[in-house]
This record gives structure tokens, sequence and C-alpha cells, in this order.
């Protein structure tokens, strides 16, 4: 490759990595004139990268976006990220992402120098996804979510609860959060003038969206937090609350952020939580290997008992 051609590589990556560059600095990292790099940026333009020009002592130059995507120079901790987050898409929660998350991958994964390939593949082997019952979410849906919190529009949708009914909704949207494998919509519920957290997937959005709208304060100046417990009461088909003969600090990190753990004392505490399925539930308190008591749930009761005279069977015991 010959020293310009390696040069405008260099000066590319320079500009995607940040925002805004000068010309002297520019010039600097390259160890050439500004001059040189004047000429190198209208060999760019000439290639088809639009790359702008804002003059005076806070100028410099700035990438823009093209009508098709430029190669993309990624350092090593880059190009691992990428792969690795390109992988754990594949496999992720997102309707109709994995075949298009592979393709990108595959191309990746070809051109990787092979001292990064065996940090990668070294990665992959040792690690192991378990592909949950999460609901997937159709893409464009998320794009319009994200656009409409970004741009402070209001989204009108018809939003499915847990019991099955449709219900049409006009809210201000604030933030989109991801957790356990699950997306969820934080916005300001407009006719019932208080905040709401919206499950994605069982969002349907409306066109025309809502007017534009001025930002709120977050909910509890902490919209994690806000959506971890609103997540944790959710109204669940099935809601328990289960006593566990252990301590609390002994099962809270053993369990799913949205349960709520409360001590009763030093060798006791309790739960409550719930699931769309008692099966569910059980699997969870099965895992955790503790005696527990079901204090409150009828449903949860009935499948324990069903469940005991199942492994009962299988364990060779007479009715």
């Amino acid at each position: 490759m010959s020293t310009t051609s390696a040069r405008l590589l260099r000066l590319l990556s320079l500009l995607q990595s940040a925002p805004d560059r000068t010309g002297p600095r520019l010039a600097e990292r390259l160890g050439v004139s500004t001059r040189t790099v004047r000429n190198d940026v209208e060999r760019l333009r000439d290639l088809g990268y639009p790359v702008h020009a804002t003059p005076g002592p806070a100028g410099g130059y700035r990438l823009g976006a093209g009508t098709s995507l430029p190669p993309l120079l990624l350092d090593d901790e880059e190009a691992v990220a990428v792969v690795v987050g390109l992988r754990t898409a594949a496999g992720g929660t997102v309707t109709g992402i994995e075949e298009t998350s592979l393709r990108a991958l595959a191309k990746l994964e070809q051109v990787l120098p092979s001292r990064l390939r065996h940090r990668v593949d070294a990665l992959h082997t040792v690690v192991v996804a378990l592909r949950g019952d999460a609901a997937t979410v159709d893409p464009g849906v998320l794009v319009t979510l994200a656009g409409a919190c970004r741009d402070r529009e209001s989204l009108r949708f018809d939003y499915t609860g847990h019991d099955g009914a449709v219900t049409r909704r006009l809210a201000e949207p604030y933030r989109l959060v991801h957790l356990d494998r699950r997306w969820y919509l934080v916005a300001w519920d407009v006719e019932r003038r208080d905040w709401r957290t919206f499950r994605a997937d069982r969002i349907a959005p409306r066109t025309p969206g809502g007017p534009r709208f001025a930002p709120r304060e977050p909910p509890d100046g902490d919209v994690a937090a806000y959506v971890l417990r609103g997540v944790g009461a959710a109204p669940w088909r099935y809601r328990a609350r289960v006593r566990l003969h252990a301590p609390a600090e002994a099962v809270a990190g053993r369990l799913p952020p949205p349960v709520v753990v409360e001590a009763v004392d030093e060798h006791t505490c309790v739960i409550e939580a719930g699931a769309d399925d008692p099966r569910t539930f059980m699997l969870y308190l099965g895992m955790l290997d503790v005696d527990f008591d079901v204090v409150d749930s009828p449903e949860l009761s009935a499948h324990l008992g069903a469940l005991i005279r199942r492994y009962g069977r299988a364990r060779g015991d007479r009715p």
C-alpha cells in the first residue's frame, strides 16, 4: 500500500473516532503539514466520503453521513467488542435480527487478524448461552420507540395487558430499558397523569404519533431503579408470597432483579414476586435449594402438589 493510501486510511480512522478534528491536530497525528491534510480531505471527498469543514478557531473537520455506509476502521478492542456484541445479538430478543447479525458477524470474522480471532474464539468456547422464554420484540417497534424518546415526540399505541385486554394509550416516552431479556419503555401516561412502565413486545405503535412535549424530571431520579421496582410489583397473572428458610443475604443475589427479598429474622426471609406461568416460579424456587413455605398463592400450591406427585412417580413411589 502506498504511503498516500495508508495515510488516507489513517485520516479516515481519525475522523471516525472523534466528532471534530482540527487541521493542526490531524497534521500532528499524521506527521504531515496542514496543507497535506487539506489535500487528503479533498481526496476523501473525491472518493465519496462527506467530510465537512467548519472554519474558525473552534472549527475542524467532521465526517458526515453519506448515501452509503463507508468502511469502518476499528482498533483491536473495538473489533472484539463488535464481534462479541454480534454473537450475543444472534441469540437475542429482537425479532428477525439473528440472521442479519450472523451475516455481519461472518463478514467481520473473515477479516479479523489471527491474534484477535484467537481471543474471540477463546471467549466463544467457554461461554454457554441459554435461550430462555423471553418475549421477542419487532426491531421496527424498538426503532420507533427510540426515535420518539430521542425527539421528544408523544406516542400513540395499543397496549396489550397481562390479561390480554388491549387499551389505547397516549404517552410521552422517556427511556428504553433492557432487563432480564425483556425491553421496557418508561413513559409518562398522559391520560393517567403518571409514570408507567410498558413492555415493548406488547406495544403496537399507531400513526401518526402525538405532538412534541417538554421533558419532565425522570421518575424517582433513577430510571433503572424505577423499572426494577415496577417490574417487581407488576400485575403478573400469578403472584405469590413465599417464606424461605434461609437468610435474606444468602438468596438475594440468586434471584432475578425484580424479585423483592424481605428479611424476617437472621434465619428466614420472604420473597414476593410473580410469573405468567406458575412453572416458571417453581423453577426459580427449586434452583434456590432451600426449604420454603407458600404463604398465599393457591395456584402455586396446587402446582407444587402436582409437581411433588410427578417427582414421586419418577422415584418409583406408589400412588
